[in-house]
């Protein structure tokens, strides 16, 4: 099933733009960092994918993660990490919180549009 509508958490205003672009398929709902993408789930509750940064201030990626999986309603909803913390152990550390996938930032266009078709 493809996702309607995606959540994307990241706090560069570029990102959002650019995903704007790239995903416009999509209904997209903006939140800048994870304590404003909680508020966002509560309000909408028809999330169907979630595209996420790791560092962010206010509350990290992984934190938010962490959250989203111990909310009863929240835990299935596929997160897909995209971030710049690209080491073998931050994937792992991603991948064993909950993500479903994780994407290195810079990424392929093609590359984010395959995962999120696949999920």
């Amino acid at each position: 099933m493809q996702p309607r509508k995606i959540l994307v958490v990241d706090d560069s205003k570029l990102i959002h733009k650019m995903f704007e672009v790239l995903l416009r398929q999509y209904a997209l709902v903006h939140a800048h960092d994870g304590l404003e993408a909680l508020q966002c789930l509560g309000s909408d509750a028809d999330i169907d994918l979630i595209l996420l940064d790791i560092n962010m201030p206010r509350m990290s990626g992984l934190e938010f993660l962490s959250q989203v999986k111990a909310n009863e309603a929240l835990k299935d909803i596929p997160v897909v990490i995209i971030s710049t913390e690209g080491k073998e152990e931050d994937t792992i550390r991603g991948l064993e919180a909950g993500a479903s996938a994780y994407i290195k930032k810079p990424f392929g266009n093609q590359e984010l549009l395959e995962v999120i078709q696949r999920l």
